[in-house]
């Protein structure tokens, strides 16, 4: 069992024109799918685009607005968005702060799960998980409180 770590001291700031006062960390990813910690500042975005791959935004801390082709809504910690594949999106703060993970599906990978779906396989959950917990490589000390979190 491999533990993943995100959140503060994880997070890169995320180049490239369309994006500002945005850093992110991926979680995961392979060809199914990638999942991206995102942390807004308080006068963050990320410019409408679009992207060949279902998109999911979910909330977790704070708050800001989300577009979705040309509409615009409020959206808060614990909601959720559906970025849909081919559409322009996009996301940003005014005045808050925001944590989000993003959960991008490709295509292909929506039409494997489909054809799993048809036949699933037998599973048996008696089999316990086994593993531990990965070394931290983060000190209390070395954590930078600038990040507005908690260690």
């Amino acid at each position: 069992m491999d533990l993943l770590r995100f959140g503060p001291g994880f997070r890169r700031s995320r180049p490239g024109e369309g994006t500002g006062g945005l850093t992110e960390g991926t979680i995961w990813a392979d060809p199914r799918a990638r999942i991206t910690e995102l942390a807004f500042s308080q006068h963050a975005f990320i410019a409408p685009q679009t992207s060949p791959d279902l998109g999911l935004l979910i909330v977790v801390a704070g708050g800001g607005y989300v577009q979705v082709g040309g509409e615009r809504t409020p959206i808060h910690h614990g909601e959720a968005i559906e970025w849909p594949p081919g559409v322009a999106h996009g996301a940003y703060t005014d005045g808050t702060t925001m944590r989000a993970i993003l959960v991008e599906v490709p295509d292909a990978a929506i039409e494997t799960a489909h054809a799993r779906l048809a036949d699933p396989p037998e599973v048996s959950d008696s089999t316990p998980a086994r593993g531990r917990l990965a070394e931290r490589d983060l000190r209390p000390e070395e954590h930078d409180r600038s990040e507005g979190e908690p260690w």
